[in-house]
């Protein structure tokens, strides 16, 4: 179970002690990776450094609604201070507004940034806040595009479900991963998510599930 975790702290309390701890946790208990704001990319990878553990962090977090330069300037500079994983938030606004040409563009851009240093992308959709029709174009654009990851939600506003994930996993292409986050804080509810096709478990409850 702990290779499926993202051992994550996003709350805005966050605080450098928190990071080091999130680090020490995620190293001493063989987690996947540590998901922590683009704030604390640089101390975090020095942590990391050597470990095995992958560092992530949030992009546009987390409504997703920054103009894609920033977005991919973001990503970028993420990138350069040691960042492995990029989890970009999907521009909620554009698609409320059915801009579905922005949003296509806007996917396309932060996912190649991400491909083209060999980093992997995260495209967090928020499925909660989505209508069938919306999940449908988005899915639609996620196979165009082939981010390395789909992910369920930012966790702020919903959480993960096994219908959620049942659903990516039955219109995703199979090349493309699944990340569930949110609410996710015992090892029933993990294994249930990996059982419905998650590939990858966001949680600031790891230590709990393992």
């Amino acid at each position: 179970m702990n290779k499926f975790i993202d051992h994550t702290y996003l709350a805005p309390d966050c605080t450098s002690a928190t990071v080091d701890r999130i680090c020490a946790e995620a190293v001493a208990s063989g987690f996947y990776a540590v998901c922590i704001p683009p704030f604390f990319v640089g101390q975090a990878a020095r942590a990391l450094s050597g470990t095995g553990v992958k560092l992530a962090t949030v992009v546009a977090f987390p409504y997703g609604y920054a103009e894609t330069a920033i977005k991919v300037q973001e990503i970028r500079r993420a990138m350069e201070e040691g960042a492995d994983e990029l989890d970009i938030v999907i521009n909620i606004a554009a698609v409320k507004s059915q801009d579905w040409a922005y949003v296509t563009q806007d996917l396309t851009a932060v996912a190649t940034t991400a491909r083209l240093k060999g980093k992997v992308s995260k495209i967090i959709i928020e499925m909660s806040e989505l209508t069938a029709v919306e999940k449908d174009r988005i899915i639609a654009i996620c196979n165009d595009i082939k981010p390395t990851f789909v992910k369920t939600s930012t966790g702020t506003k919903g959480g993960a479900t096994v219908e959620d994930v049942r659903y990516l996993r039955a219109n995703l292409h199979p090349d493309i991963k699944i990340k569930a986050s949110g609410g996710i804080r015992n090892k029933q509810s993990a294994q249930a998510l990996i059982e419905a096709g998650a590939d990858r478990i966001g949680t600031s409850s790891g230590l709990s599930i393992i």
